[in-house]
């Protein structure tokens, strides 16, 4: 669902530029507190430890997944947008930056969706989607157990109901700033329609990775916190809880599982964008056909980034396909991991002007 450029007027793409600016800055101040960055308490602090990184990998794995179009209808496919799954492992508003440094990545590296629409693509695909998802997302865990597998129930509906909601936003902001002159119920229906199919591969994508990391890792899961529970041993046929591991011997075992995650996480990503994503669909995603068939893309401009060596994700002067979309990929997923990683782990580190220096330890049992 990039936007080029071309496809919404001047005026409101600075508009939407100017909201987008001030929802990331927003965003920032709040994944500080999801980081533990300004808490007074050593828990969050641990907290934001076990995210920073996370939340790179995170961006790095949205990146890689959305190389994957998926067909949905004839002669349409669909990708991975990430809002839902990056609110719900990371939180919703480590989530938005995490689909803004993607965002980012792929207007400047691959000339994939516009620089001039880029405040656009940031408050369609990373604001509306995360915050559709997560609110869906905390409404649902409020009426259903608080379980693993609620978590992933409510991880699914709420994948599938942010795609859809995002086509609405770009319905409405076309309607405002289109720059042809279509009927907007027409653009509405098609991109409605086409796009709750998208939603469904989203929602199984979504699900299935956020089930994954619970099944290893549920403590690393912003939306499953609360989940937790004490190992049970049988004894005497009566489970009991078994004696918690001492602080000196627990946190070693979870650095290494942690890095272990990290690590599985990071290779999957380079496996899916340097060798599976070959074989994605070739077909236009849901904007693309839309705007093909109903015409919305009359006045698309060419990309400020159309010479880059990575456009249209091959590397230029590599002519073997595989090859040249494989190194493409993988050049990707290392540049977001790394930018992802560094702006998360400045993020964690500043501290806002009301934190103190040196916090003291919060008695606060977790």
């Amino acid at each position: 669902m990039h936007v080029p450029d071309g496809f919404i007027n001047a005026p409101v793409s600075a508009a939407a530029g100017v909201v987008a600016a001030g929802a990331v800055a927003v965003s920032l101040r709040g994944a500080r507190r999801e980081q533990g960055g300004t808490s007074r308490s050593s828990a969050a602090e641990s907290g934001g430890e076990r995210t920073a990184p996370l939340a790179g990998l995170v961006a790095a794995f949205i990146f890689a997944v959305q190389m994957l179009n998926f067909p949905v209808a004839a002669g349409t496919s669909g990708h991975l947008l990430g809002g839902a799954l990056a609110a719900i492992l990371v939180g919703p508003y480590t989530g938005v930056l995490c689909v803004t440094v993607v965002l980012l990545m792929q207007g400047i590296l691959f000339a994939d969706g516009g620089l001039t629409a880029l405040g656009v693509n940031v408050l369609d695909m990373g604001i509306t989607t995360t915050v559709v998802a997560y609110a869906l997302f905390r409404g649902l865990l409020g009426v259903l157990p608080r379980t693993r597998r609620s978590v992933t129930g409510a991880s699914f509906v709420a994948a599938l109901v942010s795609v859809p909601a995002a086509a609405c936003v770009f319905t409405l902001i076309y309607w405002i700033g289109g720059t042809t002159d279509i009927p907007i119920g027409k653009v509405f229906t098609a991109m409605a329609g086409v796009h709750v199919l998208i939603g469904i591969g989203e929602a199984v994508i979504t699900a299935l990775t956020v089930g994954a990391v619970i099944a290893v890792r549920p403590d690393l899961v912003h939306g499953a916190r609360g989940l937790t529970s004490s190992l049970k041993l049988r004894i005497d046929g009566e489970l009991v809880d078994a004696p918690a591991p001492a602080p000196a011997q627990a946190a070693p075992a979870a650095a290494r599982s942690h890095r272990r995650i990290w690590a599985a996480g990071l290779v999957t990503a380079l496996v899916l964008a340097g060798f599976v994503s070959y074989y994605a669909s070739s077909s236009p995603d849901g904007l693309e056909k839309v705007a093909a068939d109903q015409g919305i893309d009359k006045k698309t401009e060419e990309h400020a980034a159309k010479d880059s060596p990575l456009a249209d994700y091959g590397v230029k002067d590599v002519s073997d396909a595989r090859i040249s979309g494989g190194l493409a990929g993988v050049i990707g997923v290392a540049a977001t991991v790394v930018v992802g990683s560094g702006v998360f782990y400045v993020v964690r580190r500043r501290r806002t002007p009301d934190a103190p220096a040196n916090p003291t330890r919060d008695t606060e049992s977790v």
